[in-house]
């Protein structure tokens, strides 16, 4: 996940196969991960136009479906799609949330291809829905969590990391035409966007800009703190995985909000030194 070193290299909120899981959930974990991981490298990486992303894409989708439906995937990605399909078969894996996932990676390459920002909260965690909230059911489906409350604590964390990994990359994001700060909520600040190519751009920290992220850090803190409890319901190691991530991410926070507008200009990062912190907080959860 975006804030702790259960991340793995670029695709956020994802602990993969790390010392806290589970012996035999790693491979499971490990063919979600790469499919997830090559799907985000289609959307985001390289030289590619977005057509061709979006084509490439939907091309991907397909093969989903069809080894969700026992077919054989084509050749291009079966390294992706052979372990995976395996691992649907093995923990009857659930075709919804690997679909919803694509959707957003789609739906990315489309924002910016359109230079387009996000209309309000109810749009942008719409988004969220989608890009993160499916981890965290895949999880639980693999861990054995089951009820509505486990799953709605689970889309809480997952959607809060979403947000932290947003305002934590502003800095990176805004350059290169991804705008997740919702244009109602700049407006609410006093900040009006009416091209976001230029005017997102055009953002410096100042008192406004401040107040802006201080808000977003306030409304990503509590998203997460309506899904602590399920650290409670997690077993075992995976549990403590949960801690590490979820106050991984709240310290990442932290400083996104001590930052205030250089956020606009730095992307702040978690060290070695910020280590004890995070168990001590992670052992009074």
């Amino acid at each position: 996940m975006p804030a702790t070193s259960a991340a793995i290299d670029h695709y956020e909120n994802f602990p993969v196969a790390s010392w806290l899981c589970p012996p035999r959930l790693r491979a499971p974990i490990a063919a979600i991960y790469h499919f997830a991981r090559t799907a985000d490298d289609i959307a985001d990486e390289g030289d590619a136009p977005p057509g061709e992303r979006l084509a490439q894409l939907a091309a991907y989708r397909r093969d989903l479906h069809a080894v969700a439906d026992g077919q054989a995937p084509s050749a291009h990605w079966a390294r992706i799609f052979e372990p995976l399909a395996a691992q649907m078969r093995a923990f009857a894996l659930p075709v919804q949330p690997l679909d919803d996932l694509l959707s957003a990676f789609a739906q990315d390459v489309a924002k910016t291809r359109d230079g387009a920002a996000y209309a309000d909260y109810p749009e942008l965690l719409d988004y969220c829905r989608r890009s993160a909230n499916p981890v965290g059911r895949l999880l639980l489906h693999l861990y054995g969590v089951q009820g509505e409350q486990a799953l709605r604590e689970s889309d809480a964390v997952c959607t809060a990391l979403q947000l932290i990994n947003f305002w934590q990359d502003l800095s990176v994001d805004i350059p290169r035409g991804r705008y997740y700060l919702p244009l109602a909520e700049c407006a609410a600040h006093g900040i009006a966007i009416r091209q976001p190519a230029r005017d997102f751009a055009a953002l410096r920290p100042d008192e406004k800009t401040t107040k802006l992220i201080a808000a977003t850090a306030s409304h990503a803190r509590a998203t997460m703190r309506n899904g602590l409890k399920l650290v409670h319901r997690v077993p075992g190691r995976a549990g403590w995985e949960l801690r590490a991530v979820a106050q991984g991410g709240l310290c990442t926070l932290g400083k996104v909000a001590a930052l205030g507008g250089q956020a606009l200009r730095q992307r702040p990062r978690l060290g070695k030194a910020d280590a004890p912190l995070i168990g001590w907080r992670m052992l009074w959860m």
